[in-house]
């Protein structure tokens, strides 16, 4: 049976070392800053913004949330991300998605300061990313290498497969993969012969967002298997992109949903805006 790779242990042992790093920043008059923008009143949006700010007071961050209606304009909006651009007390900016139909997604997120963008999104960001050399890498992809990591995977020559393309998880963790000297397949819902690409992988990163496509026979024998999916099922089932029983009969070590990946990204979040502060603070 495979080894339960525990999400919520890692985070929390990450969130200790945020915590005491945050201390001792603050001990030299620097205290890590996040501001949360929250546009209309999206539900799911509601609680993560809720949960970010109690992540943050924990780690001793200090955070700010800007609740603005549904009916927001976009210039609006724009104005507030300059203000906090300039505010020399916020180390990191978060504009929670999804946007309202009548604001541009780009043309914000394009309007944060890369400096300030721990999401990671902002197309200097990504294009650091792609070059090799980071600036802020995104928080999901960002928190499955760190779990990679604290499970003692060594990426170097693995066969890695992607499936899932997305610009928030599949194509950053291919790339953070491409660096660690693995060899990486992106693959995706229509993809041929998916089940043959996913049984050459040594590690198997599943972020495609459709319930159990991945099946457990696919998994090669001793393979490690990182789910990011989060899929609801019925009232109130949460299940993976991959068939996690059956799964577990071949992989050596795989995550599971709950529990597995969702806890790292609000700690990769922390993460950032700490990385942003201390940078702040050498200057």
């Amino acid at each position: 049976m495979a080894e339960i790779i525990d999400g919520k242990a890692i985070a929390a042992e990450m969130r200790k070392q945020i915590a005491a790093d945050t201390n001792e920043l603050i001990g030299r008059d620097v205290t890590p800053g996040l501001a949360v923008v929250l546009v209309g009143e999206d539900p799911a949006s509601r609680v993560y913004v809720s949960m970010k700010e109690k992540a943050c007071a924990a780690a001793g961050i200090y955070s700010v949330e800007h609740k603005m209606s549904a009916d927001t304009g976009e210039a609006e909006l724009l104005t507030l991300i300059e203000t906090l651009n300039a505010d020399e007390k916020i180390d990191g900016i978060l504009v929670q998605l999804p946007l309202p139909d009548h604001i541009d997604e780009a043309k914000v997120l394009e309007a944060i300061s890369p400096q300030k963008d721990v999401d990671g999104f902002h197309p200097y960001n990504v294009g650091r990313l792609v070059t090799g050399n980071p600036v802020f890498q995104p928080c999901t992809p960002y928190g499955v290498m760190k779990m990679l990591e604290f499970t003692g995977v060594d990426l170097k020559g693995k066969e890695v497969v992607v499936v899932g393309r997305s610009n928030i998880v599949g194509k950053p963790v291919a790339l953070m993969c491409l660096a660690q000297h693995a060899t990486v397949t992106v693959c995706h819902s229509r993809t041929v012969d998916l089940p043959l690409k996913v049984a050459a992988a040594d590690v198997v990163i599943a972020a495609v967002g459709i319930p159990e496509m991945i099946k457990g026979d696919w998994i090669k024998k001793g393979a490690v298997v990182i789910d990011v999916g989060v899929n609801r099922v019925g009232d109130k089932k949460l299940v993976g992109d991959v068939e996690y029983e059956a799964a577990c009969e071949n992989a050596a070590a795989i995550t599971p949903v709950p529990g597995g990946v969702g806890p790292m990204t609000i700690t990769m979040l922390l993460y950032n805006t700490l990385l942003s502060a201390k940078r702040r603070a050498e200057k």
